[in-house]
């Protein structure tokens, strides 16, 4: 049977991993898929950058469209990235009948659902296994392996790099800012990290698994984001101490009202296994109710790690060549024409209405009366004690210090109420610095 012929839009760290890795294992994936996979053609702006890696036997052109009009291509793998020129090529590609194979989380974070109606429209496949936590096979487990099950909640740690800035936080009891630079140094984070360490990038991820864990439209727009930038070397060392280690977290999860989706530092209890991840690799825990609960741990990002997953993509496309579209696996989990209705049933909340529990470290006057006046507003909105920890004066300022830390465990609890009870408490005379709030995730 003749080898699928495959177009590559981009060839940096992900390309150049793609071609190696088909290169070195082609008989095994010959076998496994049925057909041989062949990169016949590379578009990159670097075209001799691209020649060096590709040889003489590729064709290498500057221009991406150039590989979209050739007949001979079935598959456009995308690596290029953004939402700008990549949505472009690949709306073109499946207007010009190809499949794509992509990994590019923003693109289909923002635009997924009319690039996935185009193709469905077209009968060609959308592919995407590398868009979320890299070498992971993430969107292969929700949407096949756990077809059966009804998912109840999804919580990932899908950012490499804040990972690894949170582990060195932990580990070297530094702070946020010092970290960054030395992330940046080893190569972990962008000269820009903005969509990283802001929660971005791990939005875009959490936004399509959401999707597809509960057959919904994907709605980026709706998801709610927070970053790390605002932690403190304190607060890794507090959440330790009560048996806590903080993690940026991915969550979506079903609730009766709709669909939580989130973004957001979280303590994690250290005994669960999601807590013990570090460093730049990644986790993803899946929740069904007929399989419990399920962890899939690796390599979120890299050259190989995430070419596994395209070239994943490719072969399923290798083994569905000339099979009736209907009979593929939806983009999304769940038939198309299930989606908008089920948008409508299961509507993502806002996070005013999402209930959590609550870590809460407040800077106040080392003085009578500043913890009965605290927890008395929090009774008052409702809002139920687990722990609180009361730091030294001391410890906290130095030898005769007049301030203190309080640190406060909370049960679950609307965040609306959160909000409101928290806009008191900042407003005390006797609260010298901006609190902070990080959620608590169970995980049960």
């Amino acid at each position: 049977m003749k080898p699928i012929q495959v177009g590559l839009l981009g060839i940096g760290t992900v390309g150049s991993g793609t071609f190696n890795v088909l290169e070195r294992n082609q008989d095994e994936i010959r076998r496994r898929a049925g057909r041989g996979i062949e990169i016949t053609m590379v578009a990159d702006l670097d075209t001799e950058r691209a020649k060096s890696v590709v040889g003489d036997k590729v064709k290498v052109v500057a221009d991406a469209r150039e590989v979209i009009a050739n007949p001979e291509i079935d598959v456009v793998v995308e690596l290029i990235g953004g939402y700008g020129i990549a949505k472009a090529l690949v709306l073109e590609a499946i207007a010009a009948g190809k499949h794509v194979v992509t990994a590019n989380k923003a693109l289909l974070a923002v635009h997924g659902t009319e690039i996935f109606k185009a193709a469905a429209d077209k009968g060609v496949i959308v592919a995407y296994e590398a868009a979320v936590a890299g070498g992971i096979p993430i969107i292969k487990a929700l949407r096949e392996g756990l077809t059966a099950n009804s998912i109840q909640w999804v919580a990932g740690i899908i950012n490499g790099t804040t990972n690894f800035i949170l582990s060195e936080m932990r580990d070297k009891g530094l702070d946020f800012d010092v970290v960054l630079k030395e992330a940046q140094r080893l190569g972990y984070a962008e000269a820009d990290p903005t969509f990283d360490i802001e929660g971005v990038d791990a939005a875009h991820k959490a936004t399509l698994m959401s999707a597809i864990a509960f057959g919904i439209p994907v709605q980026f727009d709706k998801a709610y984001v927070e970053g790390i930038t605002k932690l403190a070397g304190a607060d890794i060392k507090y959440a330790e101490q009560l048996g806590y280690r903080i993690k940026l977290l991915g969550i979506t999860k079903r609730t009766d009202k709709g669909i939580e989706l989130r973004v957001h530092p979280s303590l994690v209890p250290a005994k669960r296994l999601i807590a013990n991840v570090e460093g730049a690799m990644n986790a993803v825990v899946v929740n069904g109710d007929a399989v419990g609960t399920t962890l899939y741990y690796g390599k979120g990002a890299g050259s190989e790690p995430t070419a596994s997953a395209v070239i994943a993509d490719l072969v399923d496309i290798a083994r569905l060549q000339g099979a009736d579209a209907a009979h593929s696996v939806p983009a999304l989990a769940f038939q198309s024409h299930t989606l908008a209705a089920a948008g409508k049933e299961l509507p993502v909340l806002p996070m005013s209405e999402v209930v959590t529990s609550y870590y809460l470290r407040i800077r106040v006057s080392d003085e009578a009366g500043v913890l009965a006046k605290i927890t008395g507003i929090l009774a008052n909105a409702g809002i139920s004690i687990d722990a609180v920890l009361q730091r030294e004066a001391d410890e906290v300022g130095g030898e005769g210090s007049t301030q203190t830390d309080l640190i406060i465990l909370t049960h679950d609890t609307r965040e609306g109420d959160m909000n409101k009870a928290l806009d008191e408490i900042q407003g005390l005379h006797t609260v010298l610095a901006p609190l902070t709030r990080i959620r608590k995730e169970e995980l049960n």
